[in-house]
């Protein structure tokens, strides 16, 4: 409501698009690439019990992709979010001998999706339009599938440096 002059013209009403559902994927990757893109369903979020079933399907995409790996040893790195911390998450990865890296609070210093793979990522997608999440999703897909290998390495080799910054630093934030 307005207030206006009776002989004032009428307000135009602008048609109201749907704006585009987000969309959050978790991305497991190593050296070699990606091993798992898995897509959470619109309407769930991650909890305990949604994140040990990714770690599941996570198990059989390392069988299938880095066949041995399973019996060198995982190695995860994940942040301190409440679906990595709680009790049924530490047995999962108890229960499989999943060795997880420490990982300081608030430090995307030393999470290489947030330093390497998630802004060059974004500036990807910036300005594009989906039609579908199933456009979306097919458009992720593709962008992993066509980053070089040597892309995944030096995000992984880079995240050598930033530890030894961080130790250096007691543990302080870095930058670059």
């Amino acid at each position: 409501m307005s207030w206006k002059h009776p002989s004032s013209p009428v307000t135009k009403k602008f048609k109201v698009q749907r704006s585009a559902a987000k969309v959050m994927a978790t991305v497991f990757w190593d050296a070699k690439g990606v091993i798992l893109l898995d897509i959470l369903p619109q309407g769930q979020c991650v909890n305990a019990a949604r994140y040990c079933s990714t770690l599941d399907r996570l198990k059989e995409a390392i069988r299938r992709k880095r066949p041995g790996l399973l019996r060198r040893g995982v190695v995860l790195q994940h942040d301190n979010a409440t679906p990595h911390s709680a009790n049924l998450t530490q047995q999962w990865l108890h229960r499989y001998g999943w060795e997880i890296l420490p990982h300081p609070a608030h430090s995307p210093d030393v999470a290489p999706s947030d330093f390497h793979l998630f802004g060059l990522l974004k500036r990807h997608l910036g300005g594009m339009a989906f039609e579908t999440e199933d456009d979306l999703i097919s458009e992720l897909r593709n962008w992993f599938d066509n980053l070089d290998v040597d892309f995944f390495r030096v995000g992984i080799n880079s995240l050598l440096s930033r530890w030894q910054k961080c130790i250096d630093l007691h543990g302080d934030y870095v930058e670059k």
